[in-house]
């Protein structure tokens, strides 16, 4: 197998991981706000605390692995949001469970830039985008294996031993991660001349040299892509946190309705990130770079709007988890399309430009996650917060149009198209 591919192995096992940490306080949630007496508006804070420290650091996070290289970033981000998972399972007051998950984000960020900073290492321009669907499936395969997992050893130890036993296979991950990868393809071991050649990898002092800020962020360009993906996060983000109360409490879904049917945004999430990548990447050889990238980004959050919509005015249980699939499958249609991109205009810069994307969208998270009590306490249904969703997904397709692949932030950065 040749070496980018075992990177892709270690960075998919990453991103399971991390969502099934993620998703894991959203299936444990109703039996840790009755256990610890926490109301529906604490709990926005409890889940917006990840979002809010995770959205302040997420740059910074990416401009590291930008300088230090992803091998020891990634190691420093997968041991301490292990850490922090294990202590979210000791929590004993909702202060404590208030901080610990404002640590646990401060620690986590820049997870996804850094995979994205391997990636951007490790593969040639023409399959980025489809190791990033790889990435972000296996994302949702975390989501999709988190109630499987989290409602068995609940039901059998409680809640608190769930993330005992996930915050353990982090650290195990963080170890592999250090002992094997390298941040320079030249230097891994074994590695064969024609993988090299095929990853024709950026000279030695590439990301090096001082951060050029003030030139990335004068660029139009990458203001549309953080509008578009901070708008996109109202949207990705309440599958994270809320949907599994939603669907308790909104739709009247039982635990046990909740494990047979939960996972399924996530296995069509799974399954369209993959589709998204290689259906870009395709394009771009047929069509070129600027809408081989933004045909399938507009496509695929406006389906999203679509069917978040529907969601609003439906009331059975099938039809609601069918609508919520449907909305989120054709969202990660587009998902590694946006982080494509980064890499596409980023450069040698690809941390710092994921990083203030993902930052961008963190914004969006906080929102969505704290407000969401609120509005279904104001309204008296948990219908009102699909509304701004749904609107919000509308202006990341709409987003869309401005955005373009085809050029570089940095001047002197050759064009991948005229």
């Amino acid at each position: 197998m040749p070496h980018r591919f075992r990177v892709l192995a270690l960075l998919f096992l990453a991103s399971t991981i991390t969502y099934i940490d993620r998703v894991c306080i959203s299936v444990s949630g109703k039996n840790i706000q009755e256990e610890l007496g926490i109301s529906l508006q604490q709990w926005g804070w409890v889940l917006g605390a990840f979002v809010l420290a995770y959205g302040l650091f997420e740059m910074p996070g990416g401009a590291m692995g930008d300088r230090y290289g992803p091998r020891k970033i990634l190691t420093r981000i997968v041991a301490w949001w292990s850490a922090f998972t294990i202590l979210t399972g000791a929590a004993q007051t909702f202060r404590q469970l208030l901080v610990i998950r404002f640590l646990f984000g401060a620690g986590e960020a820049g997870a996804f830039p850094n995979f994205s900073a391997a990636i951007a290492r490790w593969f040639p321009a023409h399959e980025r985008a489809r190791a990033q669907s790889i990435v972000w499936m296996a994302s949702r395969i975390g989501g999709a294996l988190s109630p499987l997992l989290v409602i068995p050893i609940q039901q059998a130890w409680g809640w608190r031993a769930a993330f005992y036993v996930f915050g353990a296979a982090g650290v195990v991950w963080a170890l592999v991660w250090f002992a094997w990868f390298r941040d320079d393809p030249r230097r891994m071991k074994n590695i064969t001349a024609a993988e090299l050649a095929v990853i024709n990898p950026a000279p030695a002092s590439a990301g090096k040299t001082k951060t050029p800020w003030g030139r990335i962020f004068s660029q139009p360009n990458m203001w549309w892509i953080m509008l578009m993906y901070h708008a996109n996060a109202w949207c990705g983000f309440f599958y994270l946190t809320w949907m599994h109360i939603f669907l308790a409490n909104g739709r009247g879904f039982t635990p046990g309705e909740l494990l047979a049917l939960s996972w399924l945004p996530f296995v069509f999430g799974a399954v369209a990130n993959v589709i998204g990548g290689v259906t870009s990447d395709h394009l771009v050889r047929r069509i070129g770079l600027k809408w081989g990238r933004r045909a399938v980004g507009c496509g695929g959050f406006g389906a999203a709007t679509v069917f978040l919509a529907l969601t609003i005015f439906t009331q059975g249980k099938l039809a609601t988890i069918v609508c919520l699939a449907l909305a989120y499958g054709f969202s990660d249609f587009a998902l590694p399309v946006a982080w494509a991109v980064c890499l596409d205009i980023g450069r040698d810069n690809a941390g710092l430009v994921t990083g203030a994307m993902n930052m961008s969208a963190q914004a969006g998270s906080f929102l969505t996650t704290v407000l969401f009590g609120y509005l279904v306490v104001a309204f008296g249904s948990y219908n009102a917060p699909l509304v701004p969703i749904a609107v919000m997904s509308l202006v990341a397709t709409l987003a869309w149009l401005k955005i373009n692949p085809a050029k570089p932030l940095i001047p002197h950065a050759e064009a991948l198209e005229p």
